[in-house]
């Protein structure tokens, strides 16, 4: 993997949790790093701490500002921003729309602004914080998975289409990470995801680790790939035994 110092970088979603670990990660490579969040007050915070460039607001809408703050160029952009919506088919449209517009269209929009730079310059790095319910799926939260469905198909799509130019694109699918979101899944999270659960920092040394063996999809927690597999080889099967954690979830609900 080339260095990335002076590199300028992006990280949305960075005010805490995977987010901040991967800031604090590339400033000590030596990175020139924006930190993003919707709440402004941590994003300098993370900031402050790692001598990075602060720049709140929604994610979807920075890479303008976060580009002049580099000085004009970004090399790396991290869509780390995410909403973990729990609910199921009966969500309201407003938590569906949400979801959509911040795991999904967010990586667009941002893919939107940079790709004309990148391919003109024949690089460029785009690093897309999925979950592994975007290869999976997460029991009690339809919006959170269909939408991590969609955020990896989309990285998926930037890879194939783009490699042979010069376009790098990671997609990072851990289950639990010890962050705000883990705690807010309550019972189901409790289930599934806390007794694996890992800290942010791991995921991001599994980012780094993948970055420098060009791989594109990056497991923090590695048993994922066995479940992926299951998942296309045996479908009704793996179904069966999801439906067998729905039923013990469910069973805490009563």
């Amino acid at each position: 993997m080339e260095t990335l110092r002076d590199k300028g970088v992006v990280v949305t979603g960075a005010g805490g949790g995977i987010g901040a670990a991967l800031a604090r990660r590339f400033a000590a490579e030596g990175a020139r790093v924006v930190v993003n969040d919707l709440d402004g007050a941590k994003a300098r915070a993370v900031a402050d701490e790692v001598g990075a460039i602060a720049v709140p607001g929604d994610a979807s809408l920075i890479v303008p500002q976060a580009t002049e703050a580099l000085g004009g160029t970004v090399d790396v952009y991290c869509a780390n921003a995410g909403l973990g919506s729990g609910g199921s088919e009966a969500a309201p449209e407003e938590v569906w729309a949400a979801a959509w517009d911040v795991n999904v269209m967010a990586h667009v929009r941002a893919a939107q602004a940079l790709l004309p730079g990148w391919l003109e310059r024949g690089e460029g790095r785009f690093i897309s914080t999925v979950s592994a319910a975007g290869l999976l799926t997460m029991i009690g939260a339809a919006p959170y998975s269909v939408t991590k469905h969609g955020a990896y198909a989309f990285a998926e799509w930037l890879s194939l289409t783009y490699r042979h130019r010069g376009l790098k694109v990671h997609a990072i699918c851990p289950q639990g990470v010890r962050t705000d979101m883990l705690a807010a899944t309550g019972t189901a999270g409790d289930l599934v995801l806390t007794p694996t659960a890992i800290e942010p920092e791991d995921v991001a040394d599994a980012l780094f680790t993948g970055m420098a063996e060009d791989r594109f999809l990056i497991l923090p927690h590695p048993e994922v790939a066995a479940y992926y597999e299951a998942r296309a080889a045996t479908p009704d099967k793996w179904l069966t035994g999801m439906n067998h954690i729905q039923r013990k979830w469910e069973a805490t609900q009563r």
